[in-house]
């Protein structure tokens, strides 16, 4: 087992050493181009979400091994806001920043697994999962 890779993310060149880490570990584990870019973007939205929303907060990269499968786990936290309305963030066009609204749902989409855990003043910790194929 590998030790999990902690990017602490406090401004944009973190949201981009994010990016290269989780790149360079899915490339490790022979995803394909297309699950790269997914893992990419997953980490991309979860840490600017960190950053617009919380100030602060960490993307951690573990390699995960199970029964012969190998896979990437990627948990986003922070000690901001939290979000009042789960349901409401993950549909489709909700937006809170004037975006698209394709965040949330976008990275839901793109995982094999997406897990959300928040509480209004206390934080948000996001982890998604996926598999290689």
């Amino acid at each position: 087992m590998t030790e999990p890779i902690i990017i602490n993310i406090n401004n944009e060149f973190d949201i981009v050493l994010a990016r290269q880490k989780g790149r360079e570990v899915s490339k490790n584990l022979q995803f394909g181009a297309v699950d790269q870019a997914r893992i990419t973007t997953a980490i991309s939205e979860l840490a600017r979400n960190i950053y617009l929303y919380a100030g602060s907060g960490q993307i951690t990269i573990d390699v995960l091994e199970d029964s012969g499968r190998k896979g990437i786990q990627i948990s986003a936290a922070d000690n901001g806001p939290g979000i009042n309305d789960i349901r409401m963030v993950l549909q489709d066009g909700f937006s809170t920043s004037g975006g698209l609204g394709a965040g949330l749902p976008g990275v839901k989409r793109l995982m094999d697994s997406f897990d959300i855990d928040s509480m209004p003043g206390t934080g948000t910790k996001i982890t998604i999962t996926k598999w290689a194929r």
